[in-house]
């Protein structure tokens, strides 16, 4: 082909569509296709999807079936799904949606550019949904956007068997990447001014590379001194284990902030969803990440309404977490995903039922969420600038290292720094404030401290 055509990404779900949207992009891009300014100048668009629940994958084809009206106004445009959807629905996504051009699965991606030019070849589908074993990208740099921040895909796949979750059935077993490739394209982020990074995973404290596991990751991370702040996402409570909460207590780098999916606080509900730990083992390792990392911030996903949910389930789900207090959690309605076991569970729960739960979830929970971040009126925090805000030019928006979002006066020229920002209350729930003052000196010691990967 003498001229590719250009492109362009729309992505729907979770951080891990994310971070593969930016992997197609760096697969395409080193093959020569140009990136489109926007989706009506694109001749290539491809759909990036998600299957976990029924809402992200109905807002999804929705997408794909506006973009058939494009297609008949302009018929040479390839249009494809790729993600967990297309390895879902596989050859039927065409019944779907019938003006697809590819279908591909999301350990296909390498195979791209050859799918495209066979299609613009002969205006035939192309298919690509081998799950494999074995592909974890090594050796491809994804095109990111270089701004402050930055996810960073160390592990695919789940060889956990929840009876509600499609993610194994779509994004095939668990496998690492080497260590030294992590930290190649670590070294590439930080390179383009990355000073936080987001390791992620479907389970992210199960990496293993020969003998290093993912304290050992974290533990070369830090000690490679590329970048400021590590988090990372999300962590079975299963598999999370000491060698963890000590990183998190110990390495600089490494900030104060877990995601720790509980799903219900009933056991019995745990069992029939297949969690493999108990609400009491929950709750244990709670109070050990509280007492090892002093001051954590602690997030979560909830689901209500799983199949044999009784009242009295439901009240442990609303007691864990007025006890344990969350900083955030995503809280969500049980949605049957086909082919999953729970699907062809009996006692299920009314659509009624199920959503009068989730209302009085997030009632409970928002409360709890504004009454965590009032701790934080009359404090000074470090929070790293990600950018303007989007409700006046003059205020930025800021992420301290609990992973609270804050906002402060201040001028664009902050963005990409490390400030301290004073507290001063919150409007709604998001805590709002301004610059903590500095003198000459100690801001001097501040940025040599800071540049030097030790915030």
């Amino acid at each position: 082909m003498d001229e590719r055509p250009s492109f362009c990404i729309h992505t729907y779900g979770c951080q891990m569509n994310v971070y593969d949207s930016d992997l197609i992009a760096g697969i395409l891009s080193d093959r020569g296709y140009p990136r489109a300014g926007t989706l009506e100048e694109a001749d290539l668009i491809l759909v990036n999807t998600c299957a976990v629940r029924e809402h992200a994958e109905r807002r999804a084809i929705g997408r794909l079936n506006e973009l058939t009206g494009m297609k008949r106004v302009r018929p040479d445009l390839v249009v494809g799904i790729c993600g967990c959807v297309a390895q879902r629905l596989g050859r039927g996504a065409r019944e779907v949606v019938p003006s697809i051009d590819l279908v591909v699965g999301p350990s296909c991606y390498r195979m791209l550019p050859g799918l495209i030019e066979d299609v613009l070849r002969d205006r035939m589908p192309r298919y690509a949904l081998d799950l494999g074993e074995g592909e974890s990208y090594d050796g491809i740099l994804t095109a990111a956007g270089r701004g402050v921040t930055a996810f960073l895909a160390i592990m695919r796949g789940c060889d956990n068997r929840c009876s509600y979750c499609i993610v194994p059935y779509v994004r095939g077993p668990e496998r690492s990447r080497s260590r030294d490739d992590i930290l190649a394209e670590l070294r590439t982020l930080a390179e383009g001014g990355v000073r936080e990074i987001t390791l992620l995973g479907q389970n992210v404290v199960a990496y293993r590379d020969g003998e290093h596991r993912f304290a050992d990751l974290l533990q070369a991370i830090d000690d490679s001194r590329l970048i400021q702040r590590i988090r990372f996402t999300t962590s079975h409570p299963r598999d999370l284990d000491e060698t963890v909460i000590r990183a998190v207590a110990e390495l600089e780098s490494v900030c104060e902030h877990i995601h720790l999916p509980m799903q219900s606080g009933s056991t019995s509900v745990l069992e029939r969803m297949n969690r493999q730990y108990t609400a009491e083992h929950y709750r244990a390792l709670i109070e050990e990440l509280r007492e090892q990392v002093p001051g954590i911030a602690i997030t979560t996903d909830i689901i209500v309404g799983f199949p044999g949910e009784t009242d009295d389930d439901f009240r442990k789900t609303l007691e864990m977490v007025n006890e344990t207090r969350f900083d955030y959690a995503y809280m969500f309605r049980y949605s049957p995903r086909p082919g999953t076991p729970a699907a062809s569970f009996e006692s299920e729960v009314p659509e009624r039922v199920r959503g009068e739960r989730l209302k009085q979830l997030i009632e409970l929970q928002n409360g709890i969420i504004r009454q965590r971040n009032a701790e934080l009126v009359g404090e000074e925090v470090e929070v790293l600038v990600e950018g303007a805000s989007h409700q006046s030019d003059e205020e930025l928006i800021g992420r301290t290292r609990t992973n609270k979002v804050v906002v402060f006066g201040g001028s664009r020229d902050l963005i990409g720094n490390f400030v301290d920002v004073r507290v001063a209350e919150l409007r709604g729930w998001t805590p709002w404030g301004y610059r903590a003052q500095r003198s000459d000196a100690e801001e001097s010691v501040r940025t040599v401290v800071t540049g030097a990967g030790v915030t």
